[in-house]
């Protein structure tokens, strides 16, 4: 079999990996920047042969193909109640790899379609009531962007018993329209994978050649945005950590030895036991993205549990807490006291930083002071970040005595928390940042209690992913087990 390229189109670089799939083996890695302003092909190119790789050559080795270039995949999502149908679309696009420019809930307003004109999505995303529940909102809806934006792709994801007059309604419209289940068919119960697999294919074969990246459409055997594969490479990590007994560490065999044992750790990944679950962080200069695989349900049934059910993959991304782009809206959220001294650091030190990188956000720790206030502010964003994702249980008093009340997701059995980006992976002490995602004395929300710490040293998650959609979740297990680093 020949060697497999993996590839991650970022907007500032392209990253990629030649993985001998055969034997599991992780060849050589390199990157180059993104070319965005000619041709993202150019330095994709560039990379590959960094790996000792020509893609025009005969060899013509398959390549996977990751993507966030130029702004990743941009929806809209428009429900109903915000709490309800249009949550349940914003989840639906996080989980499909989306980054969500808007939530619009209720009736469109004419402001509501001015700020959609300035947001200028890839994609809308329309839901609206339950299966046999009210069809006015969503019909109404569906006229008002018909009369304004009928070239954009649309997903409908709303109440089934409004598809005719909906279909009627969006005749006229201009870009490809899928229709598909209902992201809630019932209240309390979702069903988010249909509405996931439309927008996965609209961005296939619609999106990324608006974005310049028709070419590596034509020549890659399968592409997806970014964080979608990064979403799939947890059901590696948790075959390894299944695999090798949870020491996510020890060295696993060649793939022909490696597929029974993932196989059957894979299986069980997919209906994982309560309780059992990951995280994976990602804090970045402009958002911190947090994903998590597993139900995180009420550990006792003495809980009552409140609100929109949790998925079992879910992803969060907290456009207020990056480390360089929004570094003012992080500082305005934390202790600067606090975290300073977290870090052994003045609150001057550590405020110099901030004024530093804030003026020149390609600037990285020249000095161990400078990487130490990089640090905790890197664990700080990984904290709130993972606090928002998490959910938090309440105490209420009623006429029969007291309820625990719990929102979101308990998360404080997660097995592992994996840091992933360039804050974890170049943190001081190794696994610092990860380690921020921790439940600590006095937070009110479920985060974990006593995790394995992760880093992804090499920053192949996203390539992990790849594998797994490419169907060699082998592969993709003995990487994990071999590349990420228990700290």
């Amino acid at each position: 079999m020949p060697d497999l390229l993996l590839a991650d189109i970022g907007s500032t670089f392209t990253k990629v990996c030649r993985v001998d799939a055969e034997n599991s083996r992780l060849i050589a890695t390199a990157s180059s920047p993104t070319t965005v302003s000619t041709d993202v092909m150019d330095g994709l190119e560039r990379a590959c042969r960094g790996v000792g790789a020509d893609l025009e050559g005969s060899d013509h080795m398959r390549l996977l193909a990751c993507s966030s270039a130029a702004g990743g995949l941009r929806i809209a999502a428009v429900g109903l109640v915000p709490s309800l149908t249009a949550k349940a679309a914003e989840m639906a696009a996080l989980g499909a790899g989306a980054k969500v420019v808007g939530v619009f809930p209720f009736l469109l307003t004419h402001d509501d379609m001015s700020r959609l004109e300035r947001l200028a999505p890839d994609l809308i995303l329309l839901s609206g009531g339950t299966d046999g529940g009210d069809t006015e909102h969503i019909v109404a809806n569906a006229r008002t962007l018909a009369g304004a934006f009928t070239h954009i792709p649309l997903v409908v994801a709303g109440n089934r018993a409004a598809h005719d007059r909906l279909s009627t309604i969006l005749r006229a419209w201009h870009g490809p329209v899928r229709m598909t289940a209902n992201v809630m068919p019932e209240l309390g119960r979702l069903d988010l994978e249909p509405a996931r697999t439309c927008i996965r294919e609209l961005f296939l074969e619609r999106i990324v050649v608006a974005k310049g990246m028709g070419r590596v459409r034509m020549r890659a055997d399968l592409l997806l945005p970014t964080p979608d594969s990064v979403m799939r490479s947890l059901s590696a990590l948790r075959a390894a950590w299944a695999t090798t007994s949870g020491a996510v560490t020890v060295a696993t065999a060649p793939e022909e030895a490696v597929p029974p044992t993932a196989a059957r750790a894979l299986k069980s990944a997919t209906t994982p036991a309560e309780g059992d679950c990951l995280l994976v962080v990602d804090v970045g200069g402009a958002t911190t993205d947090v994903y998590s695989y597993g139900w995180g349900r009420p550990a006792s049934p003495d809980i009552v549990y409140r609100g929109l059910p949790e998925p079992l993959e879910k992803r969060t991304v907290e456009a207020d807490l990056g480390v360089r782009y929004t570094l003012a809206s992080l500082v305005e959220q934390m202790d600067s006291e606090a975290v300073a001294r977290d870090g052994g650091l003045t609150t001057a030190q550590l405020e110099q930083w901030v004024s530093t990188v804030t003026g020149d956000t390609a600037r990285l720790p020249a000095s161990p002071v400078e990487q130490a206030a990089d640090t905790v502010l890197a664990q700080a964003a990984c904290h709130l970040a993972v606090t928002r994702h998490c959910g938090n249980l309440e105490e209420v008093w009623t006429p029969q005595g007291r309820v625990l009340i719990q929102q979101g997701k308990d998360l404080t059995e997660a097995a592992v928390v994996a840091g992933t980006g360039g804050p974890a992976a170049h943190d001081t002490p190794p696994g610092a940042v990860p380690r921020a995602a921790v439940r600590r004395p006095g937070d009110a929300g479920l985060l974990p209690r006593n995790p394995r710490i992760v880093i992804d040293r090499g920053y192949i998650l996203w390539a992990l992913g790849l594998l797994v959609a490419a169907d060699l979740p082998g592969c993709a297990t003995a990487l994990a087990a071999n590349h990420l680093v228990h700290a």
